[in-house]
């Protein structure tokens, strides 16, 4: 069911997006290359069960989380086109 000008799949193409571009970020955060045996940040070792569970893994727990929680979170972009959305 279309609204307005859009045309019959525009809501879903919308969610569509929405998704990929979530996907795309997270992608873009993981690591690539070999891991590290010693904390890139604090200089701790890593665990070996850390090493094996997380490929690439460059941060000891605690600074991983120190850095997840400085780095907040993503409101996303707002796709809707009416102006009530574009006020919140």
């Amino acid at each position: 069911m279309a609204t307005g000008w859009a045309g019959d799949g525009a809501v879903q193409d919308q969610i569509d997006a929405t998704v990929a571009d979530a996907i795309e970020r997270a992608r873009a955060r993981l690591a690539n290359g070999p891991g590290l045996t010693q904390c890139a940040e604090c200089g701790e070792p890593i665990p070996p069960e850390r090493r094996q569970a997380v490929p690439g893994v460059r941060l000891c727990l605690a600074c991983q989380r120190a850095r997840d929680e400085a780095a907040g979170t993503f409101s996303g972009y707002n796709r809707r086109g009416s102006k009530d959305s574009q006020l919140r």
